[in-house]
C-alpha cells in the first residue's frame, strides 16, 4: 500500500495521484505539483488515502508544496494573462490566415510555457504561427488540437435539461455513446434531441443505459405474441417500460379484439426482440451515423 492524494488542475478534469511526502494535506487544498508539462497549481480533489501500488503507475510524484497566498496570487494573475495571451494569438491567426477556430489560452504555473487549444476540419500547419507567438511570448509555444467534445467541456454552457452541462461541471472522461442508447430508452431518433450544445449525442444517455437494459430484458417487444393470465393469446401493442406495463391487443371467444393492459411479470411470452427499425429518411440516418461515428470517448486536454 501507498499513500497518495487526487490533484486535479481544471474544472471537472481528470484527478491525477501524486505523493504528499511529509506534508500535512487534506482535501480543498491548493497545492504546487511538477508534472509533465512544468511546475502546476492544482487542488486536492482526493484527500490521503492508501492505495495498492499495482493500481498507480510508480514513480510518484512528491507535491512540492502547499500552495501559499504568493502561488495563489500568482495563479490569479496568471489568469489575467491568459486573457490577453488569447486576443493576440487570434490576432496572428487572422494575420496567418489559418483556418482554426482558437477554444482557449492556459499558462503553466511558472510560466515556462503557454499552451492554446483549438478546434480545426483537418490539419493544420502552424509551424510559422508559433513562430510568431515565441516571438511576442519569449517561451515555449504549444498548440493542441482538440475535438468539439472537449470544446464544449472548456466552454461550459446550459443544456435542454435547463442545467450546466455534465462535461464541464463533473464529468471527468468522455464515454463513448451509441444511437443503440437512445433506442434502448425509446427516445425520439431526431438528431436535433438527442444532440448536445457539442453536437454529438449527448453524453447523459450513458447515466440510465444499465437500467434500461435491465428493464427491457422483462418486457416483451411490440409484435410479439404473448400469453395473459385468462390464457388468451394477443400481440404487444405498447410497453411501458419504467412502470413496466404492457398493453396487449387480445381475441377474445366473439372474434372481437380488446385492447388490454398488464404487468409484465404476469405474462407468459418468448420475446423475439426484434430490432427496432428507424422510420427516417436516408438524410437523417446519415445524419445520425455521423452523430454516432464522431463520438470520440477520448479527452485531448489532460497530459499532466
Amino acid at each position: 500500500m501507498i499513500k497518495v492524494i487526487g490533484v486535479r488542475f481544471r474544472t471537472a478534469g481528470k484527478i491525477y495521484f501524486f505523493s504528499p511526502g511529509k506534508l500535512e494535506i487534506k482535501q480543498g487544498d491548493n497545492v504546487i505539483v511538477e508534472t509533465a508539462r512544468g511546475v502546476e497549481f492544482g487542488y486536492v480533489a482526493a484527500g490521503p488515502r492508501e492505495v495498492e501500488e499495482d493500481n498507480i503507475t510508480l514513480p510518484l510524484k512528491s507535491v512540492i508544496r502547499i500552495a501559499t497566498a504568493d502561488d495563489i496570487r500568482k495563479e490569479e494573475k496568471n489568469r489575467e494573462k491568459e486573457k490577453e495571451a488569447f486576443k493576440i494569438c487570434l490576432e496572428k491567426i487572422r494575420k496567418h490566415g489559418l483556418e482554426m477556430k482558437l477554444i482557449d489560452a492556459e499558462y503553466t504555473f511558472d510560466n515556462n510555457k503557454v499552451l492554446f487549444y483549438f478546434t480545426a476540419d483537418g490539419r493544420i500547419d502552424f509551424r510559422e504561427l508559433v513562430k510568431d507567438l515565441a516571438s511576442v511570448f519569449r517561451t515555449r509555444i504549444e498548440l493542441r488540437q482538440i475535438g468539439v467534445r472537449d470544446e464544449t467541456k472548456i466552454r461550459g454552457g446550459i443544456g435542454i435539461c435547463g442545467r450546466p452541462l455534465c462535461c464541464h461541471t463533473y464529468l471527468t472522461e468522455f464515454a463513448p455513446v451509441s444511437i443503440k442508447m437512445a433506442k434502448e430508452q425509446n427516445l425520439s431518433l431526431n438528431p436535433s434531441k438527442i444532440s448536445g450544445v457539442c453536437g454529438r449525442l449527448m453524453c447523459c444517455l450513458t447515466n440510465e443505459e444499465e437500467t434500461y437494459e435491465e428493464l427491457n430484458s422483462r418486457l416483451p417487444a411490440v409484435g410479439d405474441t404473448v400469453t395473459t393470465p385468462e390464457k388468451l393469446r394477443g400481440e404487444v401493442q405498447s410497453v411501458n417500460v419504467l412502470r413496466q406495463l404492457v398493453k396487449v391487443v387480445v381475441q377474445l371467444d366473439d372474434d372481437e379484439k380488446e385492447i388490454r393492459e398488464y404487468k409484465a411479470g404476469e405474462l407468459r411470452f418468448r420475446s423475439k426482440k426484434k430490432k427496432k427499425e428507424m422510420k427516417l429518411s436516408k438524410e437523417e440516418l446519415k445524419e445520425l451515423k455521423a452523430l454516432e461515428g464522431k463520438n470520440e470517448g477520448v479527452s485531448k486536454l489532460d497530459d499532466e
